[in-house]
């Protein structure tokens, strides 16, 4: 079974013996068997050549590249080694036919406040104070069916995760990790931070399951298919349980 390999010393990475082979700057040395390799995600300075690009391509591996503060730069997405013209045509026309939009757009959103919901139950179950937020979740879901513009879904979802990060504090009771707003390029405090990396993380994780289907990343719903390279990573992740911030209890 391919895992993600994650790496945060700076190195080369090679082709050797038919399969990956990284020497860090410090003379220690690691093979990787290509085949086990899903994906690759460099915190690092890492340098590579033609030919192992060339090789990762053979073997559908996806490279992903982070700067020095663990910001998320781009990846190498190796040519699609499952094309289906019939399947891109429909995803297509589920973007441009904007009845089709609205219904996928607004189960991404549904999926994002029910996972959010049951988060702030669990900690509301261990006696954090967390009534008032999940009284507006419920209420956000009341209102979600009478959205009918990508414009509302996005300013909903976007009230959605204003209660989800204010409930925070309550949940941490840490002064050092308190949310006073959510802020990104760049983060304004500690927990802002850990919030916009495991973002990256999790979208560069959804990006390498995409390229194992014969969906189009480029073609979102509820994020707009637009300049930016990739959208339906961006979508998928809300259907997904959103974690909570951890607490010893």
């Amino acid at each position: 079974m391919s895992e993600s390999i994650y790496t945060f010393s700076h190195g080369t990475l090679k082709r050797k013996e038919n399969t990956l082979f990284f020497e860090t700057h410090d003379g220690s040395q690691r093979y990787l068997p290509v085949e086990q390799v899903r994906d690759i995600h460099f915190f690092g300075e890492v340098t590579l050549n033609k030919e192992l690009l060339e090789f990762l391509s053979q073997k559908s591996v996806l490279l992903h590249f982070y700067n020095h503060y663990g910001y998320y730069v781009g990846s190498f997405y190796p040519r699609e080694h499952y094309n289906s013209g019939c399947l891109i045509l429909k995803q297509a026309e589920h973007y441009l036919q904007e009845e089709k939009r609205i219904f996928l757009a607004r189960q991404f959103v549904q999926g994002a406040m029910q996972n959010i919901k049951k988060v702030l139950e669990y900690y509301s179950r261990r006696n954090v104070p967390l009534s008032t937020a999940i009284t507006q979740i419920d209420g956000f879901l009341q209102n979600l069916p009478r959205q009918d513009t990508i414009e509302a879904l996005m300013a909903l979802e976007g009230n959605m995760w204003e209660v989800y990060y204010q409930s925070f504090g309550a949940i941490l009771e840490n002064e050092d990790f308190q949310m006073e707003k959510r802020t990104k390029r760049p983060p304004q405090n500690r927990l802002n931070a850990l919030i916009s990396f495991g973002n990256s993380l999790l979208y560069t994780a959804i990006l390498s399951e995409i390229y194992q289907t014969h969906l189009d990343p480029r073609i979102g719903f509820l994020h707009a298919t637009n300049f930016r390279r990739f959208s339906l990573n961006l979508d998928l992740p809300q259907v997904f349980p959103q974690p909570g911030p951890c607490r010893n209890l």
